[in-house]
């Protein structure tokens, strides 16, 4: 009886997943099929396929790129998300070294701090962040990347910690023994090891940052855009009136890139958050 079980189990998780997929999918799929109709066909019937008088080429397209900036918000972006998620690695894989190598009630409780970081709202913290943003000179392109550093530095810690601990000591010994520094020892011994972790956290938190909207406009406001505001502020006509056919088109082109780096980097991901989650 179990045996028989097993195949229609397997059958049915099958067909789960398809849904699943498909559901993920649709709203994806008509930012794209809309992105190439006019704007009057988007709010009366978004749901058909472009053809005949719907169909408008790329003119959506071009539209959205002579208005938005895209170009100077793109770079602007891919700035941000460059810096951002190098501080994260860099800064986040060294103090998960230290708090899993130095174990006492002061690395003990940093650890728990980072992890409950992990759990405090956003929304609780956004207009003293942006009080002490301001206070501190860090409204621009450069002082943003240190606020998404303390962002991101809550999860990029718990899965480092859980990775580092699976290491073994004799690695760090022997590179002692050769006359390696502490830095050395990091740099050239541990960090490599962490390769799988540190892929995974690099993409979760690219995507974070690259598609976040409510930071960027709080801290930059609309002087110095990333690629989401200035789609919204672009986008947004007189009255509260909204070039739809230029907003699917910029959302196509602003998701083509993280999508490409995930479908890249995907199969690193399970094996990364396994290995951090699990292993310590």
């Amino acid at each position: 009886m179990k045996k028989n079980k097993l195949p229609l189990m397997n059958t049915f998780l099958f067909d789960f997943l398809v849904f699943l997929a498909v559901l993920f999918f649709v709203p994806i799929g008509l930012v794209f099929i809309n992105s190439f109709k006019s704007r009057l066909y988007i709010s009366s019937n978004p749901f058909a396929l472009p053809k005949g008088e719907m169909f408008v080429g790329l003119s959506n397209y071009i539209a959205g790129l002579s208005t938005a900036g895209f170009f100077q918000a793109f770079l602007r972006s891919a700035f941000i998300t460059l810096v951002s998620v190098g501080l994260i690695l860099v800064c986040t894989s060294m103090t998960s070294w230290f708090i899993a190598r130095v174990r006492n009630k002061f690395t003990k409780g940093l650890y728990y701090l980072f992890a409950f970081s992990m759990i405090v709202p956003f929304q609780m913290v956004m207009y003293t962040m942006t009080y002490v943003v301001n206070m501190l000179n860090f409204d621009n392109i450069l002082g943003i990347n240190f606020v998404y550093l303390g962002f991101g530095a809550g999860l990029s810690v718990f899965m480092f910690t859980g990775f580092v601990k699976s290491i073994p000591m004799d690695l760090e010994e022997a590179a002692e023994i050769d006359g390696c520094n502490p830095l050395y020892t990091f740099f050239f011994v541990i960090f490599p090891v962490l390769k799988p972790t540190t892929i995974t956290v690099a993409i979760l938190n690219a995507m974070w940052i690259w598609n976040d909207y409510l930071l960027p406009y709080l801290v930059l406001g609309t002087d110095d855009k990333t690629v989401p505001v200035a789609i919204q502020i672009a986008m947004q006509g007189a009255y509260g009136a909204t070039d739809y056919g230029g907003f699917m088109a910029m959302l196509v082109l602003a998701i083509i890139p993280i999508i490409t780096f995930y479908l890249f980097a995907q199969k690193y991901i399970i094996s990364g958050v396994i290995s951090g989650a699990v292993k310590g």
